[in-house]
Formats: structure tokens, sequence, C-alpha cells
């Protein structure tokens, strides 16, 4: 698929204008591909104003924005182009919200009346009988002792009470609960990265540039499929956990997570 000079426009093509870009900047093919990660034959494609080795209208603005960098372009311009010339930019589609577990309310008990009632009858019976047993059989006032002497029995001393146990400090490793029915990718930006998201089916979830500070949350049942332009300015969070891998500044990554632990595909 190449794009050519319509009569209306006179500008040079997005192609052209990044050869330029580079030929005055004095760089190669060679030196734009090892700084960007973009392949040799990609790069002499749009150069020649052909996205069809891209690999889809996502990958070749990804493209166009690490060539623009790299030649010292602003993208801006060249991927507005792009959209125009090729039916324009998908709306993204928002970010699905992170998993919030919700508390169980136990319910009030209803007091049990039957209960209570047995046991109030069980303690006026006990009551009468002691009375009963305790009484003055004589009628002297006095109660009846038992023949033989009677040891004092011991006071029993009150068993020490065991300390509490101390509640357990929380896990520095606990990050919020995600649900195990479903994948969870949280991506933070450290720097300026653009990135792509999107879920099982293929159904783009963001294309956009990240700068410093922000981030972004997908959610699926299935799989999220990401592609990170500068995957050294992130970190990144799956199913609650984060990725300890660290990528070089200025890679492009290409990553697949899917439900449970943390699996790169």
């Amino acid at each position: 698929m190449s794009i050519g000079n319509s009569p209306e426009d006179d500008r040079p093509s997005i192609g052209r204008v990044l050869q330029q870009a580079r030929i005055a900047a004095g760089l190669t093919v060679e030196e734009v591909s090892s700084s960007t990660r973009v392949r040799i034959p990609i790069v002499h494609a749009i150069e020649a104003d052909d996205f069809s080795r891209c690999g889809g209208d996502v990958y070749a603005r990804g493209h166009i924005r690490m060539l623009a960098h790299a030649v010292r372009l602003d993208p801006g311009p060249l991927i507005d182009r792009y959209d125009d010339e090729h039916g324009g930019r998908p709306a993204p589609t928002p970010a699905a919200p992170l998993f919030e577990a919700e508390r169980i309310r136990s319910e009030p008990r209803r007091p049990n009346w039957t209960a209570a009632m047995v046991a109030a009858i069980v303690a006026v019976t006990g009551f009468v009988g002691f009375t009963a047993f305790s009484g003055d059989d004589d009628g002297t006032g006095k109660a009846q002792v038992a023949e033989g002497s009677t040891p004092d029995e011991p006071t029993a001393e009150p068993a020490p009470s065991k300390p509490a146990d101390p509640k357990p400090a929380p896990s520095e490793s606990a990050i919020a609960a995600a649900p195990r029915d479903k994948v969870t990718v949280k991506i933070s930006a450290t720097g300026k990265s653009w990135i792509s998201a999107k879920d099982h089916s293929g159904r783009l979830l963001f294309d956009g540039l990240l700068s410093q500070g922000d981030s972004k949350t997908f959610q699926d049942k299935e799989r999220i499929d990401l592609v990170l332009g500068d995957a050294g300015s992130i970190d990144l969070f799956v199913n609650g956990k984060e990725i300890e891998d660290r990528f070089e500044p200025g890679q492009v990554e290409r990553l697949s997570y899917t439900k449970g632990d943390p699996e790169v595909g």
C-alpha cells in the first residue's frame, strides 16, 4: 500500500519527509534502525510510503512516531496526516476500571427469644434449688455443718492472661485486589512512552502517549496485548504483581498477559 501525492496536495509524502530529515541529520538507515529498534526493511518501506509491512495502523503510527523522534521531527503532524490518508484514528476505548473487592456485610442477627426464655427458666430453677438446699432445716437459722474437719479450700489464683497476639503487619507485596477470573494490567510511565493495548478479541483499548506520572489500567477476561514504544520508561503491574523485567530505554516490546500469575506471551 503506497501513498502518492494527490493533485490537491503538493507537500512531500510522509516517507519523503522522514527520509529528508534523516539525510539532513546525517543518519543512515542502519543507525535509525538501531536507535528505534524498527527493522531496516520496515524503515526502507516507510520512507517509500509503503506501510503494509508495519502490521496495521496502530503499529504504523508507532513506527512513524519513533522514526520522527530519531530524526528530530515533531511526529504530530505526520501522524495526523497518516490518519487523514487512512480513514482517521479510531476512538480510544476507556480503560476498564480497577476491580474493587466488595465488603461482605453480615446481616444483623435476630434475637433468639426461645433460648433466652429457656436460660431464664434454668436460672430461676437453679436459684430456688440452691436456696432450698442451703436453707435452715431446724429453724435455728444456722446452716448444718458436716462432721469432720473441713480444710480451707485454697483460693484459686487467676491464670495469667495470655498476651494478645500482635496483629500482622500488612505485606508490602499486597497491591490493590485483582479478580482471579480476569487479567488486570496497570501501566505507569516514568518518562514519555507511546503505548498500545488490545483485548483478547483484538479490540483497541488505548493508543497514545503517556507522560511521566501518567498511568493506565486495562482489564479483560482472557488476555491483554501490549506494545510499548519505550519499554524502559514503563513500570508494569500484572494481576496485582509488579513485573521485575527491566527493559532498555528506547526498546520496543510486544507483550501478552493472561489470568493468574503474570505470564508473558
